[in-house]
Protein backbone atom coordinates (compact mmCIF):
# COMPACT_ATOMS: atom_id res chain seq x y z
CA UNK A 1 0.00 0.00 0.00
CA UNK A 2 1.87 3.40 -1.41
CA UNK A 3 1.99 6.36 1.41
CA UNK A 4 2.60 9.35 1.04
CA UNK A 5 -0.33 11.84 -1.21
CA UNK A 6 1.69 13.61 -3.26
CA UNK A 7 4.83 12.76 -2.50
CA UNK A 8 6.76 9.99 -4.88
CA UNK A 9 5.15 6.77 -4.10
CA UNK A 10 7.06 4.64 -1.05
CA UNK A 11 4.93 1.58 -0.03
CA UNK A 12 5.01 -0.46 3.50
CA UNK A 13 5.89 -3.05 1.63
CA UNK A 14 9.34 -1.60 0.69
CA UNK A 15 9.91 0.33 3.48
CA UNK A 16 9.70 -3.29 5.27
CA UNK A 17 12.25 -4.67 2.75
CA UNK A 18 14.74 -2.21 3.42
CA UNK A 19 14.57 -2.72 7.33
CA UNK A 20 13.51 0.41 8.16
CA UNK A 21 11.61 -0.51 11.39
CA UNK A 22 14.70 -2.29 13.07
CA UNK A 23 15.92 -0.48 15.68
CA UNK A 24 18.92 -0.82 18.03
CA UNK A 25 19.23 -2.96 21.00
CA UNK A 26 16.83 -2.38 23.77
CA UNK A 27 19.61 -1.95 26.44
CA UNK A 28 20.65 1.21 24.24
CA UNK A 29 17.49 3.06 23.22
CA UNK A 30 16.84 6.65 24.23
CA UNK A 31 13.81 6.91 26.63
CA UNK A 32 12.65 10.28 24.43
CA UNK A 33 11.99 7.75 21.28
CA UNK A 34 9.64 5.52 23.03
CA UNK A 35 6.37 7.34 21.15
CA UNK A 36 8.39 6.01 17.74
CA UNK A 37 8.50 2.48 18.93
CA UNK A 38 6.06 -0.35 18.74
CA UNK A 39 7.25 -2.89 20.46
CA UNK A 40 10.54 -5.37 20.68
CA UNK A 41 11.10 -8.42 19.39
CA UNK A 42 14.52 -10.29 20.26
CA UNK A 43 15.87 -7.94 22.54
CA UNK A 44 15.91 -5.58 19.81
CA UNK A 45 13.73 -2.78 19.45
CA UNK A 46 10.87 -2.11 16.82
CA UNK A 47 9.93 0.97 15.10
CA UNK A 48 6.29 2.09 14.17
CA UNK A 49 6.39 2.34 10.54
CA UNK A 50 3.44 4.84 10.93
CA UNK A 51 5.91 6.90 12.14
CA UNK A 52 7.97 6.41 10.07
CA UNK A 53 5.88 7.14 7.30
CA UNK A 54 4.66 10.12 9.14
CA UNK A 55 7.72 11.56 9.79
CA UNK A 56 9.08 10.86 5.73
CA UNK A 57 5.97 13.19 4.73
CA UNK A 58 6.73 16.08 7.03
CA UNK A 59 9.92 16.07 5.63
CA UNK A 60 9.04 16.00 2.14
CA UNK A 61 6.52 18.81 2.08
CA UNK A 62 9.01 21.03 4.08
CA UNK A 63 11.64 20.28 1.88
CA UNK A 64 9.15 21.00 -1.01
CA UNK A 65 8.37 23.80 0.48
CA UNK A 66 11.56 25.78 0.88
CA UNK A 67 12.51 24.59 -2.70
CA UNK A 68 9.99 25.97 -3.74
CA UNK A 69 10.67 29.79 -2.43
CA UNK A 70 14.39 29.32 -3.66
CA UNK A 71 15.92 27.87 -0.78
CA UNK A 72 19.08 25.50 -0.60
CA UNK A 73 19.33 22.37 1.89
CA UNK A 74 22.46 20.82 2.52
CA UNK A 75 23.00 17.01 3.11
CA UNK A 76 25.28 15.67 5.33
CA UNK A 77 26.55 11.93 5.37
CA UNK A 78 29.80 11.42 6.66
CA UNK A 79 29.11 7.74 8.31
CA UNK A 80 30.12 4.99 5.78
CA UNK A 81 26.71 3.85 4.89
CA UNK A 82 25.75 7.14 3.89
CA UNK A 83 28.73 9.00 2.46
CA UNK A 84 27.73 7.62 -1.45
CA UNK A 85 23.86 8.73 -0.97
CA UNK A 86 24.66 11.75 0.41
CA UNK A 87 26.76 12.76 -2.88
CA UNK A 88 24.41 11.31 -5.99
CA UNK A 89 20.95 12.05 -4.05
CA UNK A 90 22.76 15.84 -3.83
CA UNK A 91 23.96 16.18 -6.99
CA UNK A 92 20.82 15.09 -8.47
CA UNK A 93 18.92 17.82 -6.94
CA UNK A 94 21.38 19.97 -7.09
CA UNK A 95 21.96 20.81 -3.68
CA UNK A 96 25.08 20.98 -1.57
CA UNK A 97 26.41 17.43 0.22
CA UNK A 98 29.49 17.09 3.20
CA UNK A 99 30.20 13.42 3.02
CA UNK A 100 33.72 13.22 4.65
CA UNK A 101 34.43 15.12 7.91
CA UNK A 102 32.23 18.02 8.94
CA UNK A 103 34.67 20.75 9.23
CA UNK A 104 33.77 22.67 12.31
CA UNK A 105 32.75 26.51 11.46
CA UNK A 106 30.95 25.06 8.39
CA UNK A 107 28.02 27.04 9.23
CA UNK A 108 28.90 29.15 11.79
CA UNK A 109 32.32 30.42 10.03
CA UNK A 110 31.34 30.12 6.64
CA UNK A 111 33.21 33.58 5.71
CA UNK A 112 36.31 30.83 6.43
CA UNK A 113 34.99 28.31 4.83
CA UNK A 114 34.40 30.75 1.75
CA UNK A 115 37.88 31.44 1.70
CA UNK A 116 39.16 27.70 1.67
CA UNK A 117 36.88 27.30 -1.33
CA UNK A 118 38.49 30.20 -3.19
CA UNK A 119 41.59 28.96 -2.61
CA UNK A 120 40.14 25.93 -4.24
CA UNK A 121 39.11 27.66 -7.58
CA UNK A 122 42.48 29.28 -7.55
CA UNK A 123 44.72 26.26 -7.27
CA UNK A 124 42.59 24.34 -9.88
CA UNK A 125 42.29 27.85 -12.09
CA UNK A 126 46.41 27.30 -11.74
CA UNK A 127 46.39 23.89 -12.99
CA UNK A 128 44.54 24.44 -15.62
CA UNK A 129 46.69 27.02 -16.76
CA UNK A 130 49.07 25.40 -16.60
CA UNK A 131 51.06 27.86 -14.44
CA UNK A 132 51.98 25.65 -11.91
CA UNK A 133 54.38 23.70 -13.71
CA UNK A 134 56.48 26.76 -13.14
CA UNK A 135 56.62 25.80 -8.99
CA UNK A 136 59.69 23.55 -7.77
CA UNK A 137 58.66 19.81 -7.79
CA UNK A 138 58.63 20.39 -4.34
CA UNK A 139 56.46 23.01 -4.08
CA UNK A 140 54.06 21.53 -6.70
CA UNK A 141 53.82 18.62 -4.66
CA UNK A 142 52.88 20.62 -1.63
CA UNK A 143 50.21 22.78 -3.62
CA UNK A 144 48.74 19.29 -5.31
CA UNK A 145 48.48 17.82 -1.64
CA UNK A 146 46.72 21.17 -0.22
CA UNK A 147 44.04 21.01 -3.40
CA UNK A 148 43.19 16.80 -2.37
CA UNK A 149 42.70 17.78 0.87
CA UNK A 150 40.03 20.86 -0.03
CA UNK A 151 38.45 19.18 -2.32
CA UNK A 152 37.93 16.09 0.00
CA UNK A 153 36.40 18.23 2.30
CA UNK A 154 35.07 20.92 0.70
CA UNK A 155 33.83 19.71 -2.73
CA UNK A 156 30.70 19.08 -1.99
CA UNK A 157 30.07 22.93 -0.92
CA UNK A 158 31.91 24.68 -3.98
CA UNK A 159 28.62 25.84 -5.21
CA UNK A 160 27.05 26.99 -2.06
CA UNK A 161 26.79 30.96 -1.93
CA UNK A 162 24.66 31.29 0.84
CA UNK A 163 23.98 29.35 4.33
CA UNK A 164 21.20 26.43 3.75
CA UNK A 165 17.56 26.75 4.80
CA UNK A 166 18.07 23.08 6.35
CA UNK A 167 19.97 19.97 7.11
CA UNK A 168 19.34 16.38 5.64
CA UNK A 169 21.15 13.90 7.81
CA UNK A 170 21.49 10.16 9.06
CA UNK A 171 22.38 9.55 12.23
CA UNK A 172 22.15 12.65 14.47
CA UNK A 173 24.35 11.26 17.13
CA UNK A 174 27.05 11.29 14.52
CA UNK A 175 26.45 14.13 13.33
CA UNK A 176 26.41 15.63 16.71
CA UNK A 177 28.60 19.08 15.22
CA UNK A 178 26.79 19.87 12.54
CA UNK A 179 23.50 19.67 14.44
CA UNK A 180 24.59 21.99 17.27
CA UNK A 181 25.97 24.49 14.54
CA UNK A 182 22.55 24.29 12.67
CA UNK A 183 20.91 25.09 15.96
CA UNK A 184 23.15 27.70 16.60
CA UNK A 185 22.18 29.43 13.28
CA UNK A 186 18.84 28.75 13.46
CA UNK A 187 19.14 26.00 10.30
CA UNK A 188 16.36 23.52 10.56
CA UNK A 189 17.64 19.78 10.68
CA UNK A 190 16.03 17.06 9.16
CA UNK A 191 17.22 13.63 10.12
CA UNK A 192 16.69 9.79 10.15
CA UNK A 193 17.02 8.74 13.59
CA UNK A 194 17.26 5.04 15.02
CA UNK A 195 16.19 4.49 18.69
CA UNK A 196 19.08 5.97 20.38
CA UNK A 197 18.95 9.21 19.24
CA UNK A 198 17.48 11.81 20.55
CA UNK A 199 14.30 13.31 18.38
CA UNK A 200 14.30 16.51 20.53
CA UNK A 201 17.63 17.22 18.80
CA UNK A 202 15.71 18.01 15.48
CA UNK A 203 13.71 19.50 13.74
CA UNK A 204 11.97 16.51 11.76
CA UNK A 205 12.71 13.04 13.15
CA UNK A 206 11.97 10.25 10.69
CA UNK A 207 11.95 7.54 13.04
CA UNK A 208 14.19 4.57 11.26
CA UNK A 209 17.36 2.29 10.36
CA UNK A 210 19.97 4.53 10.49
CA UNK A 211 22.47 2.27 9.84
CA UNK A 212 20.98 0.39 6.71
CA UNK A 213 22.48 2.01 3.49
CA UNK A 214 19.17 0.95 1.67
CA UNK A 215 17.00 2.78 3.88
CA UNK A 216 19.13 6.05 3.34
CA UNK A 217 18.86 5.45 0.16
CA UNK A 218 14.94 5.77 0.57
CA UNK A 219 14.60 8.86 2.47
CA UNK A 220 17.58 10.87 0.88
CA UNK A 221 16.29 10.10 -2.69
CA UNK A 222 12.44 11.15 -1.54
CA UNK A 223 13.90 14.20 -0.22
CA UNK A 224 15.46 14.96 -3.15
CA UNK A 225 12.37 14.23 -5.23
CA UNK A 226 10.71 17.11 -3.18
CA UNK A 227 13.68 19.48 -3.71
CA UNK A 228 13.14 18.92 -7.03
CA UNK A 229 9.51 19.33 -7.00
CA UNK A 230 9.74 22.47 -5.63
CA UNK A 231 12.84 23.83 -7.54
CA UNK A 232 10.47 23.09 -11.08
CA UNK A 233 7.97 25.05 -8.90
CA UNK A 234 10.25 27.96 -8.31
CA UNK A 235 11.21 28.07 -12.04
CA UNK A 236 7.80 28.26 -12.67
CA UNK A 237 7.11 31.04 -10.38
CA UNK A 238 10.19 33.05 -11.98
CA UNK A 239 8.92 32.64 -15.19
CA UNK A 240 5.63 33.91 -14.50
CA UNK A 241 7.14 36.71 -12.26
CA UNK A 242 9.76 37.61 -15.59
CA UNK A 243 6.79 37.40 -17.40
CA UNK A 244 4.73 39.90 -15.52
CA UNK A 245 7.24 42.37 -15.34
CA UNK A 246 8.01 42.26 -18.99
CA UNK A 247 4.13 43.07 -19.49
CA UNK A 248 4.24 45.75 -16.88
CA UNK A 249 7.11 46.99 -18.35
CA UNK A 250 5.59 47.02 -21.81
CA UNK A 251 2.34 48.80 -20.17
CA UNK A 252 4.79 51.24 -19.09
CA UNK A 253 6.66 51.93 -22.37
CA UNK A 254 2.93 51.80 -23.92
CA UNK A 255 1.84 54.68 -21.41
CA UNK A 256 4.82 56.62 -21.58
CA UNK A 257 4.50 56.83 -25.54
CA UNK A 258 1.00 57.57 -24.68
CA UNK A 259 1.63 60.44 -22.81
CA UNK A 260 4.43 61.97 -24.80
CA UNK A 261 2.19 61.96 -27.89
CA UNK A 262 -0.41 63.60 -25.82
CA UNK A 263 2.02 66.17 -24.56
CA UNK A 264 3.22 66.97 -28.06
CA UNK A 265 -0.29 66.94 -29.24
CA UNK A 266 -1.23 69.71 -27.07
CA UNK A 267 1.57 71.62 -27.42
CA UNK A 268 1.34 71.88 -30.83
CA UNK A 269 -2.34 73.08 -30.39
CA UNK A 270 -1.37 75.42 -27.49
CA UNK A 271 1.38 77.07 -30.34
CA UNK A 272 -1.23 76.88 -33.24
CA UNK A 273 -3.95 79.29 -30.70
CA UNK A 274 -0.92 81.19 -29.46
CA UNK A 275 -0.04 81.96 -33.31
CA UNK A 276 -3.82 82.29 -34.22
CA UNK A 277 -4.19 84.61 -30.82
CA UNK A 278 -1.03 86.55 -32.65
CA UNK A 279 -2.21 87.29 -35.99
CA UNK A 280 -5.71 87.85 -34.32
CA UNK A 281 -4.19 91.05 -32.47
CA UNK A 282 -2.30 91.97 -35.42
CA UNK A 283 -5.38 92.71 -37.51
CA UNK A 284 -6.97 93.94 -34.88
CA UNK A 285 -4.32 96.42 -34.40
CA UNK A 286 -4.11 97.42 -38.67
CA UNK A 287 -7.98 97.95 -38.07
CA UNK A 288 -7.81 100.65 -35.41
CA UNK A 289 -4.66 102.35 -36.76
CA UNK A 290 -5.22 105.72 -38.21
CA UNK A 291 -5.12 106.21 -42.13
CA UNK A 292 -1.52 107.79 -43.16
CA UNK A 293 -1.95 110.95 -44.67
CA UNK A 294 -0.42 111.43 -48.40
CA UNK A 295 3.38 112.22 -48.75
CA UNK A 296 3.12 116.08 -50.19
CA UNK A 297 5.12 116.68 -53.46
CA UNK A 298 8.32 118.55 -52.78
CA UNK A 299 7.62 122.40 -54.54
CA UNK A 300 9.58 123.25 -57.27
CA UNK A 301 12.46 125.69 -56.38
CA UNK A 302 11.48 129.28 -58.07
CA UNK A 303 13.10 130.93 -60.08
CA UNK A 304 14.13 134.51 -59.70
CA UNK A 305 13.39 137.03 -63.18
CA UNK A 306 16.41 138.17 -64.71
CA UNK A 307 16.40 141.71 -64.99
CA UNK A 308 17.64 142.77 -69.06
CA UNK A 309 20.28 144.99 -67.68
CA UNK A 310 21.51 142.90 -65.01
CA UNK A 311 22.80 140.40 -68.07
CA UNK A 312 26.32 141.53 -68.81
CA UNK A 313 26.81 143.33 -72.09
CA UNK A 314 28.92 141.28 -74.94
CA UNK A 315 32.36 143.13 -75.97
Amino acid sequence: MPYGGQMAMVSVQELLQSGVHFGHRVSRWNPKMKPFIFGKRNLIHIINLRETIKGLIQAYEFCKKLASDGQEVLFVGTKRQAKKVAEVEAARCQQHFVSERWIGGTITNYTTISSRLKRLLEIESQEAAGTLELYTKKEKAMVMREKRKLKRNLDGLRNMRKLPAALIMADPRREKNAVAEARKAGISVIALIDTDGDPSSVDIPIPGNDDAMRVIQIVFSRLADAIIEGKTRYALVLKQQEEQRKKEEEERRKKAAEESAKRKEEEAKRAEAAKAAEAAKAAEAAKNAPAAEEPKKPEAPKTKAVKKEDVPAKP
